[in-house]
């Protein structure tokens, strides 16, 4: 199957207003802070990752859910905006996602999410599970419920398709999703909180490691590719930058090395942009940092 008759990539996964403030330094607790900024950008994991992918180059479809309030229609705009399919987008009463984020001066942060729409996200319509058995690749997170994305990776499972797993906000994870996926992307604390025995079942663990670049383990063995060197202003994005690109370089049959690659280019690309729901880079821009950094 090719992106002809069907989404290349389904992104499963939530769909949040990010509440951003600029800080000079993160507030311990106890204490209070004047912020410097306030922004509103259209955000959630699965938004951002799929915004990502379809940057990237991937056709994507959206399978997730936004509120009847002013937010949600803010959001599902900006996905259509950005290129992903949003057919399958569900509009349910009440309040849509949102993440409260804090970014001080070194470009460190701290997010607290409140579901909202993204909680009645229970179990999977038939269209739903029919757009993951016709990707080639279905990308998740955990800001959905932990039933829906199990459902989502037995389902691509079952169908000899890809899933991949951003297990983010890290939580333990089932024998049933552990067996479903295909790949996980983490970074070094979520590996350390999942433990040893459960990411050595997944067949390809890619590890994030921040300015570091990122290590992959898979069947043929592991290597490090480095991170191309920019001057950070906001992580927040960066690991749903990567993830998208490195989705969208698997769907396309590149080897891992190649796909680290590009998910390292894409997730130092968007460091360089405040926002994570504005800081995906497009494929032309991942292209010419990936020549310059690892040549062509």
């Amino acid at each position: 199957m090719t992106g002809d008759d069907a989404a290349a990539i389904t992104v499963v996964g939530s769909i949040n207003m990010d509440l951003v403030v600029g800080v000079a330094a993160l507030p311990v607790p106890g204490q209070t802070l004047l912020g410097r900024t306030f922004t509103t950008i259209c955000g959630g994991k699965g938004s951002n990752q799929a915004i990502a992918a379809a940057r990237a180059g991937a056709t994507v479809a959206m399978v997730g859910a936004v509120g009847d309030d002013a937010f949600g229609a803010v959001l599902a705009d900006n996905l259509a905006e950005n290129g992903v399919d949003v057919g399958l987008l569900r509009r349910v009463p009440g309040a849509s996602g949102i993440a409260a984020i804090a970014v001080d001066d070194a470009a460190e942060n701290t997010i607290v999410v409140v579901p909202g729409a993204n909680g009645v996200m229970l179990e999977l319509s038939e269209a739903e599970v029919h757009a993951i058995t016709n990707s080639l690749l279905t990308i998740a997170q955990l800001e959905l419920p932990i039933e829906t994305v199990t459902a989502a990776a037995t389902a691509a499972a079952a169908a000899g398709r890809s899933f991949l797993l951003n297990p983010s906000p890290v939580r333990s994870l089932s024998d049933a999703l552990l067996a479903a996926t295909t790949i996980l992307v983490l970074n070094e604390g979520e590996a350390a909180a999942l433990g040893h025995a459960a990411v050595a079942r997944v067949p390809h663990v890619v590890t994030t490691l921040g300015a570091a670049g990122a290590r992959y383990r898979g069947p043929a063995g592991s290597f490090t590719v480095a991170a191309p060197k920019v001057a950070a202003v906001d992580t927040t994005g960066a690991g749903d930058a990567f993830t998208g690109a490195f989705a969208v370089a698997w769907v396309q049959g590149r080897s891992p090395r190649e796909a680290v690659q590009r998910g390292c280019a894409a997730g130092a690309l968007a460091a360089t942009v405040r926002g994570a729901g504005v800081s995906a880079p497009r494929r032309a821009a991942i292209d010419a940092l990936v020549d310059a950094t690892y040549g062509a």
